[in-house]
């Protein structure tokens, strides 16, 4: 059974709206703090997941990058099974890539019993939101950055009703980017 994984670069105010994006206020916001051995984290995240869920705009986005990167991380990006959550794309350009259209649960669902391991949902803020939304994320981890941005879209907007979690993790990467791993308590 696999497990949905949310995996956010966020500032202390809430904001993850594109952290490594130029189209913003602050472009590439995450980059201004050193986030040292928090980059070995990543890499190893991305090399512990069976998948790639994803938001349309964040599909676009990877897809136009990673297939020009070379090297172990670019092949395993390029190399796995990608799922996009969308009713406009139709044609995926980006190799492994299979669109979800139509009821974000029953998809959800369904891709949860089929990939054996975890599912990672890098960014796609509003497909984050629809997923905790509908009490479909196992695991949410948050790279908090030290930074007040004070505009931007949020990670997390109102849902249906609460929801418990429990702090697995949490470690001070770099100059204060603290890494905080949060699993569903059910």
């Amino acid at each position: 059974m696999g497990r949905v994984v949310v995996t956010e670069f966020v500032s202390l105010d809430g904001v993850a709206e594109a952290p490594g994006g130029e189209d913003f206020r602050y472009p590439n916001w995450s980059f201004e703090v050193d986030r040292g051995e928090g980059e070995k984290f990543k890499e190893d995240e991305a090399f512990g997941a069976r998948a790639l869920l994803l938001g349309r705009r964040t599909y676009e986005g990877f897809a136009s990058a990673w297939p020009e990167y070379e090297g172990a991380l670019a092949d395993k990006y390029n190399g796995m099974p990608k799922y996009v959550v969308s009713n406009t794309l139709t044609e995926p350009r980006w190799n492994n890539t299979t669109v979800l259209s139509g009821d974000l649960v029953s998809a959800v669902t369904a891709l949860k019993e089929e990939v054996d391991g975890e599912i990672s949902v890098p960014g796609s803020l509003s497909l984050v939101r629809g997923l905790v939304g509908h009490d479909l994320v196992d695991e949410i981890r948050l790279m908090t950055f030290p930074l007040l941005l004070g505009h931007g879209r949020r990670l997390f907007g109102e849902t249906a009703d609460k929801s418990a979690w429990r702090l697995a993790e949490a470690t001070v990467y770099g100059d204060g980017v603290l890494v905080t791993v949060h699993r569903r308590a059910r």
